[in-house]
């Protein structure tokens, strides 16, 4: 199913090798665009989506495009998310590829990006494709929400597409994230919700003296120390059935001070927990401020949260991606919670989220890449979801949900 790319070069929408290497050949370095949405645009208009491009900002930050593209107007409305920014390429020297080329070199197709997650993207849109090269039924609409933001800040993203389609009234009933789920493996893993982080930075303030005339001056670095030891020496918890233990993480303690001679003022420590769905961060907030005021002195205390921890409960949409994946790999995929943030944490108030994409082992390294095999049954589990989700829907839809159509 050919159809035409903004740069006038047919793509075969089925295909998601060919798709991959377009968007790799994007140097989408976030916040860039690069052309990637372009490209995403112009295949999923001939599929017949109707396609909105979002670009959103806000004071102090970069601009971010962003494109929200359906097909159909009914609900249910399947929802498949994901991000086309990549994170640098880093010393480019140390690539054995050029890293936005896009070439396949014994099965395996390179760039920034494939893994992380353009594969996933293009798997996607081919199984879209696919159904409707074959006239499938298609069970109220299936739509892509696809990010520029999420390699960084995340907040022209996601978060900001989600308020749009909100304030027009227009709904998700379920989302599949395409972040790279697996360890090693195709079929391994996939997420039914991450943890929740929240970074501190502290500092313990003092007054500076001369180190002979400790009685003139007030050190901070002992309290410091003292609250460092008992934060990472305590345990946050045990776990919990979903979840592995929080944790807390010590990433940078900083004085300042060149000199051997002279008592800091103050001293500075950053600290990093991800957590589990026993805690939130208004309570983790109050077991810091609880451990300094037990150490005693003044301090200084900023808070970073990046997002909550959530759950979505298995049920039927983790059911029916298990389902695909055990149809097409033969593994039973490991429910699993564990990894750093994703844009699920804003989708997650909106709608049942999972996620699953590729093998995540060579992601933001030198050398990223996927497996070609790989792309053939991510595509064909999504497709498998898609069809699956539809029968499980069809004439259950609800009315349809007035959607602007404009592009």
């Amino acid at each position: 199913m050919p159809v035409p790319t903004p740069a006038g070069v047919p793509l075969d929408a089925t295909d998601p090798v060919a798709l991959t290497q377009a968007l790799i050949r994007c140097a989408s370095v976030t916040p860039a665009d690069a052309g990637a949405l372009g490209v995403l645009e112009g295949v999923l208009g001939g599929l017949g989506f109707t396609c909105h491009r979002l670009p959103f900002t806000e004071e102090g930050t970069a601009p971010v495009e962003n494109l929200y593209a359906r097909l159909g107007t009914a609900r249910p409305n399947f929802c498949f998310a994901g991000h086309t920014d990549v994170v640098p390429v880093g010393d480019e020297a140390a690539w054995s590829v050029a890293p936005f080329a896009g070439e396949i070199i014994a099965g395996r197709l390179f760039g920034r990006g494939a893994s992380d997650m353009k594969g996933a993207i293009a798997a996607f849109i081919a199984a879209v494709a696919r159904h409707r090269a074959a006239s499938l039924p298609l069970a109220g609409s299936v739509s892509l929400l696809i990010t520029g933001d999420e390699e960084g800040p995340s907040i022209n993203g996601t978060r900001k597409v989600l308020g749009w389609l909100q304030d027009r009234g227009e709904a998700l009933d379920a989302c599949l994230v395409g972040e790279p789920t697996n360890p090693q493996t195709l079929g391994q893993m996939m997420k039914i919700g991450r943890r929740g982080s929240v970074t501190f930075t502290l500092t313990s303030l003092g007054a500076q003296g001369h180190v002979a005339y400790p009685h003139l001056a007030d050190n901070p670095l002992p309290r410091l120390a003292q609250a460092l030891a008992r934060l990472s020496g305590e345990p946050l918890d045990a776990g919990t059935p979903h979840f592995q233990p929080s944790s807390l993480q010590i990433t940078t303690i900083d004085v300042g001070n060149p000199t051997t001679n002279i008592i800091p003022a103050k001293g500075t420590a950053v600290l990093n927990i991800r957590f589990n769905d026993l805690h939130t961060p208004a309570s983790l907030e109050a077991r810091v401020r609880g451990v300094l005021a037990e150490v005693g002195g003044a301090w200084d205390v900023k808070v970073a949260v990046s997002g909550d921890a959530f759950l979505t409960p298995p049920g039927q949409l983790s059911a029916l991606v298990s389902q695909a994946v055990r149809s097409v790999t033969g593994l039973e995929p490991e429910l699993s919670t564990s990894g750093g943030t994703s844009d699920a944490r804003f989708i997650k108030n909106h709608c049942p989220v999972v996620e699953f994409g590729g093998v995540g082992a060579s992601m933001h390294k030198v050398d990223e890449h996927i497996a070609v095999d790989d792309l053939a049954r991510l595509t064909d589990i999504y497709a498998r979801v898609l069809a699956d989700w539809s029968a499980t829907h069809a004439g259950t839809a609800p009315a349809t949900t007035p959607v602007d159509t404009t592009p």
